[in-house]
């Protein structure tokens, strides 16, 4: 591993975290959504799960967590990670917890993310159709105040290797991750300082949005905001996500 080269990233999970109370109604929802199957869970306290997909090697789970959330996490399967974490330090990352092969880790913004042991085949998944047309969730985003993005931003960059390109708005800049890979981050700068912190949530690529909201809002999501890309709602559970009009093929927005 080198500053240039970054953390040898095999596959990356974006962790849906959810309070406790609500993890059963965030399951069902987002099993809907996905066209997925959740798993037996598992852990102490049954507070894991996996969004199964018809084939190929899941991208999205669940876990169950106190007060407070921060929307989720990733997990980045690597071949060593304690070496991983010590990268990370280095990048600016703090050691959270050490428990051998999995490292819980901080990044200077204070978002949790853990590295872990190669578990997946690296098979990405197909995009899924569902009752609101064919939708991938395919990206994470990492919404930031003002005072951190710039930071967080050559983190993320720095410790996974991943070429930033700007987006569409001058507040988005994607990482883009190796073609295997089944999700991508997105770098989301916000006008104003976040009163609860650095926020993750979920971006899903859709064929069309229209449909997927309706379908969306019938399993119980909420309409937060619209814009030309993206549509905003807010889950059973509580937590933001996006559809956008990107191809759920390609990850591309029409004309773009």
């Amino acid at each position: 591993m080198s500053p240039e080269t970054g953390v040898d990233v095999r596959w990356v999970t974006a962790f849906l975290d959810r309070p406790a109370a609500t993890f059963e109604a965030a399951a069902d929802f987002w099993c809907a959504a996905l066209g997925a199957k959740l798993s037996t869970r598992r852990g102490a306290n049954g507070e894991f799960a996996t969004l199964l997909p018809d084939h190929g090697d899941a991208a999205v789970k669940l876990q169950a967590v106190g007060a407070p959330c921060q929307g989720g996490h990733l997990d980045l399967e690597v071949p060593d990670s304690p070496a991983a974490r010590d990268h990370a330090v280095g990048l600016g990352a703090t050691a959270v917890a050490d428990l051998g092969t999995l490292q819980v880790l901080r990044s200077p913004a204070g978002l949790l993310f853990c590295f872990v042991p190669l578990r997946s085949g690296g098979v990405r998944p197909p995009v899924a159709d569902t009752r609101g047309g064919r939708i991938r969730a395919d990206q994470v985003a990492v919404d930031l105040g003002p005072s951190s993005a710039a930071t967080e931003l050559r983190f993320w960059a720095a410790l996974t290797g991943w070429r930033a390109v700007a987006s569409v708005r001058p507040e988005f800049t994607l990482l883009v991750p190796p073609p295997a890979l089944a999700i991508r981050l997105l770098i989301q700068r916000l006008d104003t300082e976040p009163v609860t912190g650095p926020h993750l949530h979920l971006d899903l690529a859709c064929a069309d949005v229209g449909a997927a909201t309706a379908y969306h809002r019938a399993l119980g999501a909420q309409v937060v905001a619209e814009h030309e890309f993206w549509t905003v709602l807010r889950d059973p559970a509580g937590e933001v996500y996006c559809l956008t009009a990107r191809d759920p093929s390609t990850g591309r927005l029409p004309g773009h």
